[in-house]
């Protein structure tokens, strides 16, 4: 079989909307939805603004089996208000979150996976979206003492913003090379600082600095792994079967302020610039 034809078999998880992500994460049959669209939970302040709503605020809540051990999986649906965090969305990934957390202290071992399709806070939410996702940080290391809580970011919207924090709050984090992490996205670091410090429109210079590949090549990512459905999958189970990280990446924060302060500023960086700084981080 050539490369060609195994990338048309392929089933992309890509092209997965939110809801058939989590269901192609967990095993067949299990797949069970919290706090659905049929609950009508939608946003009331994009309601006020006139805004279009949807019945689950863009927040898929699923809890099934991964590898026959209890999961859920948290989607976000990046085509929905470019994925971003308002109070019922988030909301609905805080709760389940710490339900979560719960069952492992009545000792039903649970674990969590969050699929990172979002820009960051609901601008029409303000204050309420930066809580939101605040309570979502909290819920994460309350719950990683327990059981690994993994990040997946595949694409196409990328992940930024206060939820890139949560990202890097995961046990582990799995991207795709379409995959983008970053704290702000180009369009605000071009608007903000000039076209000079980052061009917008230049896609190899956004991928070179903060795509998958390069994340995972600095350390800021655990696995690098093609746009499969049963790849990704595949790759989740086994770091679930690594069990809590001995030392998780937020941990290792005055590592990575240490490198990054002996960096060249100067000038725009190339990729193995950023992964020679970064590297200095991991010791």
């Amino acid at each position: 079989m050539t490369d060609i034809d195994k990338f048309l078999q392929r089933d992309s998880f890509i092209e997965r909307n939110a809801r058939g992500r989590a269901q192609a994460l967990l095993d067949p049959g299990s797949f069970r939805e919290l706090a659905g669209p049929f609950e009508r939970l939608y946003s009331p302040w994009l309601a006020m603004q006139q805004l279009v709503t949807q019945a689950d605020d863009g927040v898929v809540v699923a809890k099934g089996m991964l590898d026959g051990a209890p999961t859920v999986v948290l989607a976000i649906e990046g085509g929905f208000q470019g994925g971003s965090m308002g109070e019922i969305g988030g909301a609905k990934i805080a709760g389940a979150l710490e339900l979560a957390a719960r069952d492992n202290r009545r000792g039903i071992a649970t674990g969590a996976v969050i699929l990172f399709e979002t820009g960051g806070v609901r601008l029409q939410e303000a204050n309420l979206g930066l809580a939101a996702i605040a309570e979502i940080q909290a819920a994460i290391v309350d719950l990683r003492r327990y059981r690994p809580v993994i990040g997946v970011s595949a694409g196409t919207v990328g992940c930024y913003g206060g939820m890139s924090i949560a990202a890097g709050l995961c046990s582990y984090l799995v991207v795709t090379r379409e995959a983008r992490l970053g704290l702000n996205g180009p369009q605000v670091i071009e608007q903000e600082a000039g076209v000079a410090e980052f061009d917008a429109r230049n896609r190899a210079l956004i991928w070179g600095l903060t795509g998958g590949e390069q994340r995972a090549a600095t350390g800021l990512a655990d696995a690098c792994v093609d746009d499969d459905s049963a790849a990704i999958r595949a790759t989740v189970a086994s770091l679930f079967a690594r069990g809590v990280p001995a030392r998780h990446r937020s941990e290792r924060a005055g590592d990575y302020l240490s490198a990054l302060a002996g960096a060249d500023t100067g000038g725009q960086p190339a990729p193995g610039d950023v992964r020679a700084v970064y590297t200095k981080g991991e010791a």
